[in-house]
């Protein structure tokens, strides 16, 4: 017979963004749980509000199965000795198994006699091994924890009740002071406590006080509100996920409303009012049917209609509040000029052992401008990223900015288009944060793309150079993620980038421009290359399913971005062809040989002793004639059509001649294939079968 078990653990209000992530974990770690107990189960349903977390087990094993099976001990030679009595190995192995010499049976193997123990053992019931779910429960973790009264146990907020429900049986679990029963707590102020007749009835007698349980049903019911509001209005309102996510997750009984604000605030840049609703107060907001924002706000109460207009008029109140600072420091902000807010980050620390954020951009003008000639940028859009450069970041020091941190770049924007920037300009200052997130969006423009680089490569070259390189879990100033931003811009650009050649490149312009402040840009430099190869295989990780081919093409000698991301293409692209055995063998021997000793000499036709010699140097010439700077499709196909001269040349060539001069010349013939050929990687780490 199936059964259902229930599980709640009731905290006071938990932060928004914790309620979906505890509520999978919770989930995750009771069905390894059940599983490693041999519990079987059809399905686990999630609950969670604010307050409560929560799991239902569907089809509950009544007990775990019964295990029947055979265990192999020693040899009968160890188990006993040559009059039949039985040894100490023997008796250790079968009371370890909770079993006796009686129970020994022989089984021969290959010839050799073993001892075997038959096992037969009866499953417990469920209810005697779910109070372990405890432990499930104490496991649970969080990005930040909390103690309350006396105890030294730690939770993300204190627990005030449990339930453990096996269909109608309590399931005796404790926490501190807190015993697990069937009560559950309904809504704070419109519901009350409910005693629960069995685990089923948890979903209906908690919406019977006032508690939504169900997530998605919650997020439905938040989502046809608004619909709703907007309909009866004539608007379009932007349901964002986020958001709609955080606002499910801080309600038990949601009523949606809308409240209205002065127009006068209307005034303030968009980017603005949606923060100010948005990020501060956790309100959407609307447009009319031309598309223009309107003076108002949706919010979603915690409760039911009752003295909603109070809750409206609370929440204007808060709002214009918010709004009013904003109007005023938007009027402050442009009392001054581009060119005094540069002033003053001369006296803005970037990092206390690498100097000012002044310093930061002159150092990222003088990297943009090198990248911009590495991509050969058009000399029109070279001087907008220069300009852009100057003073990208002078919206810091804007009152605005200092009050809504989240507005950085996009207050720069505002302010650089207010004050006659080119809008390439003013875009590119906006775009230069991104992505913000390994999956954020990128800079949409050429100039902000560059500049977005040169800004996270000057982050990591200076973090580097004072060795506060990541470690482990720590990464305080988020580098990983600057470095995998970068390896995406240069991937969704093509953009050639070869880590090493670029790094010297920047120590040379910096030096010459005398902006290094002392440091030692140079100074870890295969540090910040092997940390760039890291955030390549991390990239290719998500787009190349064989391992093998991202170990070889990471291992690339040249460590350039877009050369290893097309390396693992074009090698994914072949890994079945039929004949990708031959080509990577082929190729392979020539790496192995030419790696182990190069010789880097002309080579001298005269010294060829068979035809095999010149054939293979006479398609090596012509496939050199076409061979493209970075991996390609049409440089593959030149080393592959090479696979039938290479083959020839290894059976009909001795490559270590006894002859000194002929060795070298065969060795230097190899190693100039071998150059070609690691364009793509350390092919030898390619698996054929």
């Amino acid at each position: 017979m199936a059964h259902n078990y229930l599980l709640e653990i009731g905290l006071e209000d938990m932060p928004a963004h914790v309620v979906t992530p505890s509520l999978k974990q919770l989930a995750d770690k009771a069905a390894a749980f059940l599983n490693d107990n041999h519990l079987a189960f059809d399905r686990i349903e999630q609950f969670a509000t604010p307050r409560r977390l929560a799991i239902l087990v569907s089809g509950l094993a009544a007990k775990q199965a019964d295990v029947e099976e055979d265990v192999k001990g020693p040899a009968r030679k160890i188990a006993q000795d040559a009059e039949g009595n039985w040894s100490k190995a023997a008796i250790g192995f079968t009371r370890g198994q909770g079993m006796t010499v009686d129970d020994i049976t022989f089984r021969a193997i290959k010839g050799v006699d073993y001892v075997y123990l038959h096992k037969a053992i009866a499953g417990k019931p469920a209810a005697a091994l779910l109070p372990g779910l405890i432990d499930v429960v104490k496991s649970l973790t969080f990005p930040t924890r909390m103690k309350w009264g006396a105890n030294d146990f730690e939770y993300i907020r204190p627990i005030h009740w449990l339930v453990s429900l096996l269909d109608d049986q309590v399931i005796p679990m404790q926490l501190l002071d807190i015993q697990a029963g069937r009560r559950t707590e309904g809504h704070r102020f419109l519901g009350e406590p409910v005693e629960l007749a069995t685990a089923q009835d948890y979903v209906p007698a908690l919406l019977a006080q006032k508690v939504i349980v169900t997530p998605a049903d919650r997020k439905a019911k938040i989502a046809a509100q608004i619909a709703a509001i907007a309909e009866a209005n004539d608007w379009t309102i932007d349901l964002d996920a986020d958001l709609l996510e955080e606002v499910n997750n801080l309600v038990e009984w949601p009523t949606a409303f809308a409240g209205r604000f002065d127009e006068k605030y209307l005034a303030i840049p968009e980017a603005v009012l949606i923060t100010s609703m948005k990020d501060n107060q956790r309100y959407f907001y609307a447009r009319d049917a031309a598309g223009r924002m309107v003076n108002a706000f949706i919010g979603v109460r915690n409760g039911n209609t009752e003295y909603l207009d109070n809750v409206i008029a609370g929440n204007v109140k808060v709002l214009t509040a918010r709004l009013e600072d904003a109007a005023f420091f938007y009027a402050e902000d442009q009392k001054k000029t581009i060119a005094d807010y540069v002033a003053r980050l001369q006296t803005v620390s970037f990092h206390d052992k690498i100097g000012s954020m002044a310093a930061k951009m002159a150092r990222v003008k003088t990297i943009a401008g090198l990248l911009a000639d590495r991509v050969g940028l058009a000399e029109a859009d070279k001087g907008h990223l220069l300009r852009a450069a100057e003073i990208y970041k002078f919206d810091l020091v804007t009152a605005m900015v200092g009050e809504f941190a989240e507005l950085q770049g996009v207050m720069g924007q505002v302010y650089a288009t207010l004050a006659g920037e080119d809008p390439a300009v003013a875009l590119a200052i906006k775009e230069h944060y991104q992505p913000i997130s390994a999956d954020g969006e990128l800079p949409t423009s050429t100039v902000g793309t560059l500049l977005a680089i040169a800004d996270k490569l000057d982050s990591l070259m200076s973090f580097f150079a004072v060795d506060l390189i990541p470690s482990g879990s720590n990464d305080p100033y988020a580098l990983r993620r600057q470095a995998f931003g970068i390896v995406r811009m240069i991937a969704a650009h093509h953009w050639s980038f070869p880590v090493t050649a670029v790094q010297q490149a920047v120590v040379t312009a910096l030096s010459a421009a005398d902006q290094t402040s002392g440091l030692d840009y140079a100074h870890n430099q295969a540090a910040l290359t092997d940390f760039m190869r890291d955030r390549v295989a991390q990239y290719l990780s998500a787009t190349t399913s064989r391992h093998d081919i991202l170990d070889a093409v990471v291992n690339s000698t040249t460590v350039d971005v877009a050369g290893m991301i097309d390396a693992a293409a074009v090698l994914t692209k072949h890994q079945d062809d039929s004949d990708n055995k031959a080509v990577m063998e082929a190729l392979g021997r020539v790496v192995r040989i030419a790696d182990k000793q190069p010789v880097n000499v002309a080579v001298d036709s005269a010294l060829f002793e068979n035809s095999t010699e010149k054939a293979l140097h006479d398609a090596i010439s012509a496939a050199k004639s076409g061979y493209g700077d970075q991996p390609s499709e049409a440089n593959y196909q030149a080393l592959r059509g090479l696979t039938p001269a290479i083959t020839d040349y290894f059976t009909e060539t001795m490559i270590m001649a006894d002859d000194p001069a002929v060795r070298a010349n065969r060795l230097s013939e190899l190693t100039g294939l071998a150059a070609m050929i690691h364009q793509f990687g350390d092919v030898t780490a390619v698996i054929v079968k």
